[in-house]
């Protein structure tokens, strides 16, 4: 059944959509990363023209910096490990605390750091996933 199924998979109008996914992701991928570098040229010149650097500034290059290593992870291993994009989502709200704390009702502030404290125990549990699943591939090998 398993073999019917793979056979079925592979063949014909699939093999065509697979080939098309394929391109299509590698594609957007491709804009993505062109878009974070222009973006990034775009904020690191509004900062030399205003000639200020501030916390947010560097949180938010450090964003770019992020989504630049999940296109390049994803054109290195074909996949993007899920610990990066919960690292963005970190890093974001971390900047989000810092430019609006002194507008920002108190409350919204813990909400948005129980946020953080939920996204890092998450990308916890995804690092030890895949730690665990590695060491069952090492296991399997070595049998």
């Amino acid at each position: 059944m398993k073999e019917k199924l793979n056979k079925f998979l592979n063949t014909g109008m699939n093999k065509g959509l697979s080939w098309t996914t394929i391109a299509s992701e590698k594609l957007l991928l491709a804009i993505i990363g062109i878009s974070t570098c222009i973006a990034a040229a775009s904020h690191l010149f509004e900062m030399f023209i205003v000639f200020k650097i501030e916390l947010a500034d560097l949180f938010m290059l450090f964003i770019y910096a992020e989504i630049l290593a999940m296109v390049g992870a994803f054109y290195s291993t074909n996949r993007i490990p899920v610990t990066l994009p919960i690292i963005v989502a970190i890093t974001a709200l971390c900047r989000l605390i810092i430019m609006q704390t002194k507008e920002m009702d108190g409350l919204l502030v813990m909400w948005e750091s129980l946020a953080i404290l939920i996204l890092a125990g998450a990308a916890y549990v995804m690092s030890m996933k895949d730690k665990m699943s590695l060491e069952k591939l090492k296991d399997s090998d070595r049998q």
